[in-house]
């Protein structure tokens, strides 16, 4: 298990699940296997998720322990819901956190989750990337990322995160994330590059070799803390370094192979427009500007496409042409040199398409990979071979010493014969002495001396036997010497091993205890805030009893209110009514009552006074009848227009009529 808990095998140190092992080197295999194809594009970016996902899930483990609160993991998991652009299954959330599990949350208890309801319903290109990551850069930054308080980093933090997504594309398929030093030293170069600047690589290879390296690479901390100690971008703006990481991360992370100004002839007008183009592995875009706000058109590439150089007409140099199945596009550059890179890079994505690669750096990135293991391969065979010679001198050293030692126990051996020999021969002149002085026992002596050398030679042969069984003996004993020597070094490194796991299970022990004193800690702390949410509930339930009450008492000012405005209106209509009853009588007495002119003349005479009295009045009453019985009833528009008309309408018999006709005449 690598570290933040995600799992893995040794061999691989500690890949996640679903993420394949880098493929081995050609010609590493056994012979006749074929090398193994490529992963799919889903398995890349499934890698590529979870290598932002450890980052976060890391930064969630603020202990260290490889665990992470249930609470946390929602919001987590919520986040990458909304993010990833995936429809939200509360009920597989929390039925997968269930409040009545023990303890918090390791990665192996959520990786089952995070692939069965997250990462296996995720579809590439429906989402936006950089939405992501930006979510998992915020929640380790905030923990991790510590620039100069000082305001003097060399890069910002928008750049920071971009060295991060850079980082985490370059770093190697296993945890905890590293970068080798061969690809620290191709992203500083790139970077470099970007800003006309040579990378110094002899001090970048003192620096690596003077920082610690976990893992066999820096992490991306390291790497952040690198940069910004200005060792290698130093007395360039900040500014600068921006752009640069701004164009490195565009052709890495976004797959753009070159972007620039180009000029373009129309289809339908056929005239030259300048315009902004990018191109990526499956179209070429073009735009009004640089800013990318306003997109005129794309050209999709595909492996039937091809690039064409076009001699100078229309005023225009430097001219090429895409041909497409459907359409043939003319664009001139600025120069021949600036022409010579966008046909390049134009067939370099029409290549990919060929090939049905959707990236060139994740295909780059693979055969750079490919050539460190198979560097590393070959400098194993080499320790491999060095070391079997090694053995190999060894062993004939150990034989020539066996050689050595056979000849020295030969010599010995001729040495113990020549001695003998000279001793039988002294015997023998003895003996011929003996024979000079005793001719009588000469055949008795002879039979003697022929049994005893019979013997003699016997006991020769029994000598060689015994000093072949002895030096038999002798490696035998060595043989058993260096097993014995081997069995009490397994043995104490068995004891060893037994040592380390008793203290590991004693520290184990002390985090469990401790585990459950912090338990105990938030279920007290849970029924406190238990008791406070319940006393907000119930003074919450009062104020809304309150209000409930003033609401009602509200209700019931507005029907009297209602009430108040109804009888208002009835009043209002009575007045009408009366008003136009006078209107009656007064148009009535605004005519000659009988025959006559002099009676004519004193009543016009009588009531020339009452004209505009009455006009006024009139208005007046107009004017209120618009204002308060505007959207009444047909009877009351009636009534308004009774009164407008007054004076043209038919004068009703009525009794008062004549009295007050006939009041001034007397």
């Amino acid at each position: 298990m690598g570290p933040g808990g995600f799992p893995g095998r040794p061999e691989q140190a500690a890949l996640p699940p679903h993420v394949p092992p880098a493929r081995a080197a050609p010609g590493t295999g056994s012979a006749g296997s074929a090398e193994p194809p490529p992963p799919p594009p889903a398995m890349d970016l499934r890698a590529e998720l979870l290598k932002s996902i450890w980052y976060a899930f890391t930064a969630l483990d603020v202990e260290k322990s490889g665990k992470v609160s249930k609470s946390q993991l929602k919001v987590l998991s919520h986040n990458l819901y909304t993010v990833l652009c995936i429809p939200h299954d509360p009920v597989a959330l929390e039925e997968h956190f269930r409040d009545d599990d023990d303890g918090p949350v390791s990665s192996q208890g959520y990786m089952p989750y995070l692939n069965k309801y997250i990462l296996d319903k995720v579809e590439e290109g429906a989402f936006v990337k950089e939405n992501f990551d930006e979510l998992c850069w915020t929640l380790t930054a905030k923990k991790n990322y510590k620039p100069d308080r000082n305001g003097n980093s060399v890069i910002s933090h928008q750049d920071a995160f971009k060295l991060w997504c850079l980082f985490n594309f370059l770093s190697e398929d296993k945890y905890p994330l590293v970068m080798v030093p061969d690809e620290v030293e191709y992203l500083l170069k790139k970077i470099c590059t970007a800003m006309n600047v040579e990378l110094n690589c002899c001090e970048l290879d003192d620096y690596l070799s003077q920082e610690p390296q976990g893992q066999g690479g820096l992490t991306v901390w390291q790497f952040l803390d690198m940069v910004n100690s200005g060792r290698f971008l130093r007395g360039i703006e900040q500014e600068a370094i921006s752009m640069a990481v701004e164009e490195v991360y565009q052709e890495v992370i976004e797959d753009v192979l070159k972007q620039g100004y180009l000029w373009k002839k129309g289809q339908l007008r056929r005239n030259w427009s300048e315009r902004w183009f990018m191109l990526k592995p499956s179209s070429l875009s073009y735009y009004m500007s640089e800013e990318r706000k306003e997109k005129k058109g794309s050209i999709v590439l595909d492996k039937h496409c091809c690039v064409e150089v076009l001699p100078d007409r229309d005023g225009k140099r430097c001219m090429f042409c895409v041909k497409t199945s459907s359409r043939t596009y003319e664009m001139s550059a600025s120069d021949t040199r600036q022409r010579q890179e966008w046909t390049l890079a134009i067939q370099t994505a029409i290549r990919l398409q060929a090939e049905g690669k959707k990236s060139l750096h994740k295909d780059l990135k693979q055969k750079r990979r490919e050539q460190r293991e198979q560097r590393e391969q070959r400098k194993a065979a080499k320790e491999e071979e060095t070391q079997r010679l090694k053995q190999l001198q060894e062993e004939k050293e150990r034989k020539l010493q066996e050689l050595e030692l056979l000849k020295e126990a030969q010599r010995q051996a001729e040495i113990l014969l020549q001695e003998e020999e000279q001793r039988r021969r002294q015997q023998h002149e003895e003996m011929q002495r003996t024979l000079e002085i005793q001719l009588r026992e000469a055949e008795q002596a002879r039979a003697s001396m022929q049994a005893e050398m019979v013997l003699k030679e016997a006991e020769a042969e029994r000598q060689r036997k015994r000093i072949l069984e002895l030096e038999d003996m002798q490696e035998r004993l060595q043989e058993a010497l260096q097993q014995e020597v081997k069995a009490r070094q397994d043995e104490e490194a068995v004891r060893y091993a037994q040592a380390r796991l008793l203290a590991e299970e004693e520290e184990k022990l002390k985090q469990l205890m401790k585990l459950k004193e912090e338990q105990e800690e938030y279920i007290i702390k849970t029924q406190r805030e238990k008791q406070v949410l319940k006393q907000e509930m119930e003074n919450k339930n009062k104020c809304l009893e309150e209000a409930q009450k003033q609401l009602e008492e509200v209700r019931v000012n507005r029907q009297r209110v209602d009430q108040d405005v109804m009888a208002a209106q009835r009043k209002l209509r009575q007045a009408s009514t009366n008003v136009k009853h006078w209107n009656v009588q007064m148009n009535r007495l605004m005519h000659p009552i009988g025959p006559g002119d002099k009676r004519t003349n004193v009543s016009g005479g009588v009531f020339a006074g009452y004209q505009p009295l009455l006009s006024r009045r009139d208005s007046s009453l107009k004017l209120k009848l618009r204002v308060e019985d505007k959207g009444s009833d047909p009877t009351r528009e009636n009534s308004k227009e009774n009164v407008s008309n007054g004076g043209n309408s038919s004068a009703l018999p009525s009794p008062d009529a004549d009295t007050m006709a006939t009041e001034p005449t007397n």
